[in-house]
Formats: C-alpha cells, structure tokens, sequence
C-alpha cells in the first residue's frame, strides 16, 4: 500500500485516507491557446514508468493538497512538499539523483 507523508499536518496517510488528483507541475492553457495546445494538455501527456509528481489531497485528514514525488514501478516515495510550490525543492531532486543515477529530469 502507498503511504505518504502530508507536509501541512504531519501525518502518515496510507492512500485510502488520500485523493489523487493527478500529474502535478503542467503548464495550463486558458483562453486564446491554441486548439492543439489544449489538447496536448488535456489528452497527450508521456505516462513512462518510473519517477512522477503527483498532486494528492489529503481527503480524511487536513483537506490540503500537496505533491508526492514518487516512482510508479516501486511506489518508492522521495518527498512530499505543498502544493503552492512551483518547482520541487532540491532536497528532493538530489534524493531522487541518489536513489536513481540514471533519472535525468522532471517528468
């Protein structure tokens, strides 16, 4: 089972106290974007196994969303941080070098 820790209450959630709500760090397309733009944004998107950032809620604890950096061959975990960070922290892009020399970059 995937347990992962939520950066505003502390807690240790296993997934059936959490929400996915999917790839985190996209770049949106809103008005005036391009009609393959949208596409790409909503339908076409690379699912390669491995490392991912993944934007969950914390759904029966906080209610705070939040991003999980996770590989999803091994549901190993290599951090967590809040969901209003642009970029993840470098703590944690230096633990998932560690752990996977070969990872060359987000996503």
């Amino acid at each position: 089972m995937l347990t992962l820790h939520c950066p505003h209450c502390g807690v240790q959630a296993d997934e059936t106290e959490l929400t996915n709500g999917g790839q985190a760090h996209l770049k949106r397309f809103g008005p005036g974007s391009s009609d393959a733009e949208f596409e790409a944004y909503m339908f076409a998107r690379a699912n390669p196994k491995g490392v991912h950032f993944e934007r969950w809620r914390h759904s029966y604890g906080c209610g705070k969303w939040f991003i999980a950096a996770r590989c999803t061959a091994t549901l190993e975990v290599f951090g967590t941080y809040p969901a209003q960070t642009t970029e993840p922290p470098a703590h944690i892009i230096d633990t998932i070098k560690d752990r996977r020399p070969d990872w060359e970059g987000r996503e």
